[in-house]
């Protein structure tokens, strides 16, 4: 695993030339002074995008691809500067020459008009670090969650989801709490699939079938795990204390309460890669792009997450 040192920088992407990507990353450096945790911020892109919002020219790792930021009016001739600063701040941070990275948001369609082969950055985070599997947990100060199946239909998650990949999902998650969070001992709750956690199989067996049976495994090997519990009733203020972390079966199971409750905080965060990652939890918003609208906090709360699992992977 990469090791980065103690002043080795955190990278901040340029994402979506078009969209609030380039304006937050600048706002974020601004706010926070260029630095975090003794830690220098950088960006990485085309330097004429940032300085267009307003970052000095030296704060800028430039990218051999240009790009043209037209706000609101995103050009597939971008498309190479933007894979370009991804790929190039993970092979720094692969190389042990930056501390993490934290992506501001892409247009996955106009990538994938380029011929680009990922749905998203998770997955070509996943294929440039070479990691066996990637997850996505979205977290805040109040509340963390995973969703088990990410960007595919609802009538397609109960056939998606199975023992293994619970057991495997909760490991990575687990383990990342304990390495990059601090926590010792990590508490995870699992959501069940079907209303009432499927009432003893009166409303749905996945919860008998596959769920039960994958909690007792992760118990089974020493793992703090509760559930299947019903996803209505888990996510108020004082079931949050039971557990550090929920496992959702279905992408809107997980987002819905995450951004109820942290909708200006919440930060994205890929675990089980062997670099730290993080990301803004909201998209190119191509609708306010440049109208000086677009709204930092959720970055400044990526950089600083970026920035407390560095430190936690360096202690």
């Amino acid at each position: 695993m990469p090791t980065s040192k103690s002043a080795d920088p955190i990278l901040l992407t340029m994402g979506e030339p078009a969209g609030v990507g380039p304006e937050v990353a600048v706002r974020a450096f601004q706010m926070l002074g260029g630095t975090i945790n003794g830690r220098p911020l950088k960006l990485i892109g085309d330097p004429d995008v940032f300085v267009s919002c307003g970052a000095p020219r030296e704060a800028v790792i430039a990218t051999k691809a240009r790009a043209t930021r037209v706000p609101g009016k995103p050009d597939r001739a971008n498309a190479a500067a933007t894979i370009e600063a991804i790929a190039s701040a993970v092979s720094l941070a692969m190389k042990g020459q930056a501390a993490a990275l934290v992506t501001a948001p892409i247009n996955k369609h106009v990538l994938m008009e380029t011929g680009f082969a990922f749905p998203g950055h998770t997955d070509f985070l996943q294929a440039l670090t070479g990691a066996p599997r990637a997850v996505m947990m979205l977290a805040s100060e109040v509340i963390r969650v995973v969703p088990l199946t990410v960007h595919i239909p609802i009538a397609k998650v109960p056939g998606s989801i199975s023992i293994a990949s619970i057991v495997e999902t909760a490991e990575i998650t687990l383990a990342a709490l304990k390495r990059d969070f601090g926590i010792a001992a990590p508490r995870l709750a699992v959501a069940g699939l079907n209303p009432h956690a499927g009432e003893d199989g009166d409303i749905g067996r996945e919860e008998i079938d596959v769920l039960r049976p994958a909690i007792a495994a992760l118990q089974a090997k020493g793992h703090t795990v509760i559930g299947p519990l019903p996803s209505d009733t888990m996510f108020h203020g004082e079931a949050r204390t039971r557990y550090d972390v929920a496992l959702c079966m279905y992408h809107d199971q997980a987002l819905i309460p995450i951004k109820t409750l942290s909708f200006w905080d919440g930060v994205n965060v890929t675990l089980g890669l062997p670099i730290v990652r993080t990301s803004p939890d909201h998209g190119t918003a191509f609708e306010i792009a440049g109208t000086g609208k677009a709204d930092p906090r959720s970055m400044v709360a990526a950089v600083r997450m970026a920035a407390a699992m560095a430190d936690a992977r360096a202690r």
